[in-house]
């Protein structure tokens, strides 16, 4: 039996994005499964303030690099909760450590891609598979995909290319999925965040500082985890229901070009 209210799942939802994800997907009612891959307490933390919000939120561990993996997260959800409404493919990493694109490892290629581009494309194969037969057996009115990609996915960084070749693995993995699934009535969009403060951008906090008051973006300022929750609540909440394949930028401008 399906419980009523709809259930989203978000990969890497314990903290940074992810967490700000995960809180206002709570905020427009949705029932939030965390999923995170080591940080138990991160995820915890988050499922409580959800519930300290008034929100309904579980947790569930996986690393979505492993097939085995995905199939136990999406089976605990439907086996638990009996539907999933809303999909965010937010779970990604960072090179362990920055190369120039003449020094990239393989090794540092292969995981990237693994963990920011294959498992989310796979993820996202079986969750479609399971969406389409749950608005067939109208347990679900509709389903929702969201990708989180990044400016990276146009912006060259010559010393992180992995990370920047997966992201653009994700925008195209967006269009795929958004003109085979239109037709089961769901809906895939992509959100590309830009300079965003985290725990993974903290390291470069003095440098964008400087290029952020330089005006490297039209809004002069960090974005904030909200500012990325906020749109990925937005399209949960079904607000674009004509649109698809649509990529939602949260940059502060930085993808216009300003003379």
């Amino acid at each position: 039996m399906a419980i009523k209210t709809p259930v989203a799942l978000v990969t890497g939802g314990s903290r940074g994005i992810g967490r700000g994800i995960c809180l206002e997907l709570a905020k427009s009612g949705f029932f939030v499964v965390i999923s995170y891959e080591s940080n138990l307490e991160a995820a915890q933390a988050t499922h409580d303030q959800i519930e300290k919000d008034g929100g309904e939120a579980d947790i569930v561990q996986g690393n979505i690099g492993e097939p085995a993996h995905r199939d136990l997260m999406l089976n605990f959800i439907l086996d638990t909760y009996g539907r999933i409404d809303v999909l965010v493919n937010n779970a990604g990493i960072a090179p362990r450590q920055r190369n120039d694109i003449l020094d990239t490892r393989e090794e540092s290629f292969d995981e990237l891609m693994n963990i920011n581009l294959k498992g989310p494309f796979f993820l996202t194969q079986r969750v479609a598979n399971a969406m389409i037969s749950l608005v067939g057996e109208k347990i679900i009115p509709r389903g929702t995909i969201v990708n989180i990609s990044s400016i990276s996915a146009y912006t060259a960084s010559v010393n992180r290319p992995e990370y920047c070749i997966s992201k653009a693995g994700v925008s195209m993995m967006t269009q795929l999925y958004a003109a085979r699934l239109a037709e089961h009535k769901i809906n895939v969009y992509e959100v590309r965040p830009g300079i965003i403060e985290t725990d993974m951008t903290a390291g470069v906090k003095e440098k964008y500082d400087k290029l952020i008051s330089n005006g490297l973006t039209p809004i002069r300022r960090w974005g904030k985890p909200e500012d990325v929750g906020r749109a990925v609540a937005m399209i949960a909440r079904g607000d674009l229901p004509f649109s698809t394949g649509e990529v939602i930028n949260v940059d502060g401008g930085f993808h216009m070009r300003v003379l």
